[in-house]
C-alpha cells in the first residue's frame, strides 16, 4: 500500500503510518504487528535456512 495508511484492528484499535510505502504482517511476528517490520526475515529455522 501507498502511505499514509489507517488500518482499523479487530479490537477496533487505528494504527496510522504516515510512511511512503506501508507492509501489512501477515505472519504476526512483528513489533509493530499489524504493520510488517520484516521480523520474519530474522527466524531462523531448523536447519539453518532463512525463512
Amino acid at each position: 500500500m501507498d502511505g499514509p495508511v489507517e488500518l482499523v484492528t479487530e479490537d477496533g484499535t487505528v494504527v496510522r503510518s504516515d510512511r511512503v510505502v506501508v507492509a501489512v504482517c501477515a505472519c504476526r511476528r512483528s513489533k509493530r504487528f499489524p504493520l510488517c517490520d520484516t521480523s520474519h526475515r530474522r527466524r531462523v529455522r531448523r536447519g539453518g535456512s532463512q525463512e
